[in-house]
């Protein structure tokens, strides 16, 4: 086995056992929205905003154990407003025929070495869908998908 499989083997294992479990114990349910470029089920709260954990990206590093990547999708092809768009909330992601989603991405360190960060890693991740809901609704966009 390489170091690509052993990380995606390893980080699939603590995010079934711990982080899915732990996030079904909060007000989050499984996602009915497919990602377009990750394979395993998301999560949400209020259907709007849905969460994917991403077991890909940095597979072939030495530390690919202590981490993963969080994305949060944002399932509509509209337009968001310019407050809202850039790397500390929103980019698009390609779906098909010209369209889009909108994606915030993170890197979730859950190990240091021996030490693991679990509920710390559990908050951030909480912490960051909630703030990037609240942006979403306190901007209105909500409404425009609601309708």
């Amino acid at each position: 086995m390489n170091l690509r499989e052993s990380n995606e083997i390893f980080r699939r294992a603590i995010i079934k056992s711990y982080f899915e479990v732990e996030l079904l114990k909060m007000d989050y349910h499984k996602s009915n929205v497919r990602h377009p470029l990750i394979k395993d089920e998301g999560f949400t709260v209020e259907d709007r905003l849905h969460l994917y954990f991403d077991i890909i990206t940095g597979n072939d590093y030495p530390d690919g154990d202590e981490w993963f990547g969080v994305e949060y999708l944002f399932p509509h092809n509209i337009k968001l407003p310019d407050n809202l768009i850039g790397p500390d909330y929103f980019t698009t992601i390609y779906v098909a025929d010209a369209k889009h989603f909108w994606r915030h991405k993170e890197l979730v360190r859950f190990k240091y070495g021996k030490t693991k960060k679990l509920v710390e890693s559990l908050d951030f991740i909480n912490k960051k869908y909630r703030e990037l809901s609240k942006s979403l609704h306190d901007s209105s966009v909500i409404d425009k998908v609601s309708k």
